[in-house]
């Protein structure tokens, strides 16, 4: 793949381009020149886009497709064209699947079914046997055929004992497990934030308590095994100060925040709306802003689209009867780019996740392997069912009004134009 990308502002804080507008020549996949207006004498194809930016490439750490088991929510053949459209070139992916992804084999299934891909698959393995979390999946012998962390996705390991033996367990071959925040006893399969709207609503509340009772036990499992904790999808204010806290103590712990969290409240409840019914549930407007204040000071570590495909026949039903889940690859950048500034954000889907789930690093560097993402962050549309690409519809920002659109990703020397 060869290609010579035009007069691009570059967005990498480890680049000495950083901030700086240039010219890229990227030769059998590899990064050979930049520079000002260099010239194309060996008649590449031209990438001359307007308002470009170009960053390394994108890393989105929370996605569920569905095959294997759910294909009519999203194959994985799609889903990677997705996310590709949607500007990321490395996705891990939860196990959400049918049959979970607990042994050696589906684990293997899934690098194998990405093999030769534009888009890098990470698996996410489930921490416990079957995801019912009683007893330990195989952690290490699942390391070693390509998974890259261990975490039951939206179910609570309820058990402190075991989660206490995982986290112990996994520093004997520097593992990173996962502990989805929320106490079953105080959620109690709530359907919304408990407060004034579930009120209104009329809908069984899930408490902010829930999830902070659950970030608060493991912070302390953390601190007595001093392993190595990742808090996926955070969504209230405590949560973030009780994380901020174990940061200061030197904890080994990370934590991310959906683009919807971030963008949205409880408020689109209003009417019902299923496309909106997560989990965790969307949350208060303090709760919002403390979320954001966590992104920009460091606290939360990385933004995830927490994408997750749903059939129709499973979202368009009443409130109480919808699976929880919407779409998130689609609408990603276009929302949390209108919230956080780039010099916040790109970190917190490149070289932040990288890092936190042991993958190599990239750079816009001469002589680098060419893993781009290429984007205008200043073109503003209505979020609509055209700019869907998945086989589900479940987009909660759908309606909405987002800025900044992607134009194309580079990785495994393959080129994607949108």
């Amino acid at each position: 793949m060869n290609v010579l990308i035009k007069a691009a502002t570059i967005i990498d804080q480890d680049s000495k381009f950083h901030q700086k507008q240039c010219d890229i020549r990227i030769e059998n996949g590899k990064i050979t020149e930049l520079g000002k207006q260099l010239k194309n004498e060996a008649n590449l194809k031209e990438l001359n886009l307007p308002n470009l930016h170009v960053s390394t490439g994108w890393f989105d750490t929370a996605v569920s497709f569905g095959e294997p088991g759910y294909e009519e929510r999203e194959t994985l053949d799609n889903g990677l064209k997705v996310a590709a459209k949607s500007g990321f070139t490395t996705i891990a992916l939860n196990p959400n699947t049918h049959p979970v992804i607990d042994n050696k084999s589906a684990v293997k299934f899934l690098k194998n079914a990405a093999n030769n891909t534009l888009v890098d698959l990470h698996p996410i393995a489930n921490l416990t046997q079957g995801g019912v979390g009683k007893d330990l999946a195989e952690l290490y012998d699942m390391t070693q055929v390509g998974a890259i962390a261990f975490g039951d996705y939206n179910h609570p390991i309820d058990n402190a004992n075991l989660l206490k033996i995982a986290l112990q367990y996994c520093q004997n071959f520097n593992g990173l497990a996962l502990s989805f925040p929320q106490n079953s006893s105080i959620s109690n399969h709530g359907l919304a934030n408990e407060g004034a709207q579930s009120t209104v609503l009329g809908l069984k509340g899930n408490p902010a308590l829930a999830e902070e009772l659950q970030v608060c036990r493991d912070l302390f499992l953390l601190e007595y095994t001093r392993g190595k904790l990742h808090i996926p999808t955070i969504t209230t204010a405590k949560s973030v100060k009780l994380i901020a806290e174990a940061k200061k103590k030197g904890l080994d712990v990370s934590c991310s925040v959906s683009a919807h969290h971030l963008c949205l409240t409880d408020q689109e409840l209003e009417g019902f709306n299923t496309n909106v019914k997560v989990n965790p549930p969307l949350r208060g407007k303090s709760d919002l802003l403390a979320l954001k204040k966590g992104v920009v000071n460091g606290t939360i570590d990385m933004v995830v689209s927490d994408h997750v495909p749903i059939d129709i026949e499973h979202k368009k039903v009443a409130f109480e009867l919808a699976m929880a889940g919407t779409l998130g690859l689609e609408s990603f950048f276009g929302a949390v780019n209108q919230i956080l500034p780039l010099d916040v954000l790109i970190p917190a889907i490149t070289s932040h996740p990288r890092k936190r789930f042991g993958l190599k690093p990239c750079k816009i560097a001469l002589g680098e392997v060419a893993n781009l993402t290429l984007f205008n962050p200043s073109d503003t549309y209505i979020f609509t069912e055209k700019h869907l690409h998945s086989t589900s519809k479940n987009a909660a920002f759908l309606g909405k009004q987002l800025t900044g659109n992607v134009y194309g990703v580079i990785n495994n020397n393959k080129l994607h134009l949108n």
